[in-house]
Parts: C-alpha cells; structure tokens; sequence
C-alpha cells in the first residue's frame, strides 16, 4: 500500500494526535519551567536571608571587644570598666515573651529544645553566659555528640541568642527570634 492509497481517515487520525501530543508537550514544559523558576527564587530569598544573618553576625561580633582591648584593661588594672555585671530581671523578660522566662534555660534560644539541652548540659553548658562564648563549631560538635538526627540543626546564632539573654536584651532577642523562627522569612 503506498502513500496515496492511505485512505484520509488515517491521515486525520494521525494529525489530531500529532496536536494532541503538541498541546500535551507544551503544557508540560510550560509546568516544567514555572516550577524551576519557582525554586531559583526560593534559593534566592534564602541566600537573601543568609546574607542577612550572617551580617547580623558580624554586627554583634563587632560589638565584641577584642582581646588586645581586654588585654590593655586588665594590663592597667582598670577591670571594673571591662567586667559587666548582668542581672537577670524575669519581669522584662515576660513583658517581652509574654511567657515566665527561667534564668539561663537554654530552650529559650530559637532551635534548642530540652534534648538538646541535655547535649549542652553533658558538656558543662549551662548557662547563657557559657553558651555565647562557645563557638557555632563547638556547638555544632555538642549536635554531633546526640547522633545523626541532630544534623538538621543550624547551631550558628545560638551563641549571639544566648548573649543577647545573658546581657537582658530581652526585646531585641524577641525580635531576632519572631524574624527568624523556624528558618521562616
């Protein structure tokens, strides 16, 4: 059977398929493109967002005094200038969390909860104080120590957390927290 004896029912049959599979082709690759382009702009609000803690970082670490400033203090024995004393006032601390807050409870800080806690504890953590001058490192190992599970976490700002509670920053740390809860932007 040659070309001119197909009779024209074929030929329409294979046409109307041929701009079925088109449309159907079309619509996929349409879908295809809108959620990759989804997901780029996902990971560029999220580089966004890191950027921007990483930033907040580097403001709080600049904050820090360095350690020839601490050096020159305690070299002059003007230590009274260098030493603060932070007191913890639990009525602040509500007025900002609308919650009773318990003096140096790790859980207060945003990814810490009482598992995690009890990791900090095994390592002698206990405090506020001791936990903003640990390292995000030294966290991170402190997660490391409770198996596999605990990888999902992001230890890197519970130090600065913990200071902005050790230092009373109570208005501040509610903030950064609602800001930044649960990796949410």
């Amino acid at each position: 059977m040659s070309l001119e004896e197909v009779p024209l029912f074929y030929w329409t049959i294979l046409f109307l398929i041929a701009i079925i599979f088109g449309i159907l082709g079309f619509i996929y690759g349409k879908a295809s493109s809108s959620s990759s382009t989804d997901n780029s702009s996902d990971v560029q609000i999220l580089e966004i967002a890191n950027a921007q803690l990483k930033s907040d970082l580097i403001a709080c670490q600049q904050k820090l005094p360095s350690k020839e400033k601490q050096e020159d203090h305690f070299k002059s024995g003007n230590v009274s200038t260098l030493v603060e004393k932070h007191t913890f006032d639990a009525k602040r601390a509500k007025a900002a969390f609308g919650k009773n807050i318990k003096e140096n409870d790790l859980k207060l800080v945003e990814g810490i909860g009482p598992k995690i806690e009890g990791l900090f504890h095994n390592f002698n953590i206990k405090t506020w104080k001791k936990l903003s001058e640990t390292s995000a490192d030294t966290c991170q190992k402190v997660l490391d120590s409770g198996g596999k599970r605990y990888r999902i976490h992001d230890p890197a700002s519970w130090p600065m957390q913990a200071k902005m509670a050790y230092e009373g920053h109570w208005e501040q740390l509610a903030e950064w927290q609602e800001k930044h809860r649960a990796g949410k932007y």
